[in-house]
């Protein structure tokens, strides 16, 4: 009976989650007249031709041509940050070198810094250098490991695989960084994956850095491509288009976090109770 009643509970858990999912996808079937006349989100009268219009988009490019510019920004940015958190880690887990400690320090206080501090130095930076309205500075941060929770992350599990194994790969004759890619990476794969879905995620959904460094529609990311869409001052403004755009936006996510759910939930789980 007990068990019975924490399904019950975790059921209406879930549902209470997933409504407002569920009414993203019915609203989009919805006229605009019906959006706003009722909460509940089955529509009386589906319309799935919204969906072409809303693949089309309201400016002269389609949803096809945004996606593309995305990934364009997610593929080299999720490589070099895997890359380079790594390579960070790998150094501050298994080598001494002089003031270790106090670059440490530094580095998990970027950890503590607000990301809107950083965005008038970064922007007036790329100005200088020339490169706004390129991906570059939408990516080449990545680069350098920019991201010190994922450092830490991968810290906390190369601290866990035991130092036999490096000492065993130098026997076989190995170097640092053989026993980097044949030795630890097989043990530290589902926080890779950890890093590799968040950052996936955290670029897709990303407004604020592409508005202040892209300026030219025609490289526009998807996010920016459904905030004109999304402008109410226009004529012809339609709410199920809108919210057409951001079911076929979502597609992307849902399936990269369902493809790897299981090694990133063990990746959370396992560098949370690791160190």
């Amino acid at each position: 009976m007990k068990k019975l009643l924490w399904y019950a509970l975790l059921t209406a858990a879930a549902a209470v989650m997933l409504y407002p999912l569920l009414w993203l996808i019915g609203a989009s079937l919805k006229s605009n007249d019906e959006i706003f006349s009722s909460a509940w989100f089955v529509p009386k009268h589906p319309d799935f031709s919204v969906y072409i219009g809303a693949w089309r988009t309201v400016t002269p490019y389609t949803m096809g041509h945004y996606f593309f510019n995305t990934f364009l920004i997610i593929l080299p940015k999720t490589v070099f940050a895997e890359v380079s958190s790594v390579l960070v880690a790998y150094g501050f887990a298994r080598f001494d070198f002089p003031l270790k400690k106090l670059c440490f320090a530094l580095l998990m206080g970027t950890m503590f810094m607000p990301a809107i501090v950083t965005v008038m130095p970064m922007y007036l930076m790329w100005s200088r250098l020339g490169l706004l309205d390129t991906y570059i500075p939408l990516t080449l941060p990545a680069l350098f490991a920019a991201e010190g929770s994922f450092v830490f992350m991968l810290i906390q599990f190369m601290k866990g695989v035991p130092r036999e194994f490096d000492e065993a790969a130098k026997i076989d004759g190995c170097g640092a960084l053989r026993t980097l890619f044949f030795v630890i990476l097989p043990c530290i794969k589902p926080v890779a994956v950890s890093i590799a879905v968040f950052t996936f995620l955290w670029t897709m959904n990303d407004f604020l850095t592409p508005l202040i460094m892209i300026s030219s529609v025609e490289r526009y990311p998807l996010s920016l491509a459904l905030r004109l869409s999304a402008d109410s001052t226009g004529d012809g403004y339609e709410q199920n288009r809108v919210l057409a755009m951001s079911v076929i936006g979502l597609i992307p996510s849902v399936a990269v976090f369902g493809l790897a759910q299981k090694k990133f939930v063990s990746g959370i789980t396992a560098g949370g109770l690791s160190g």
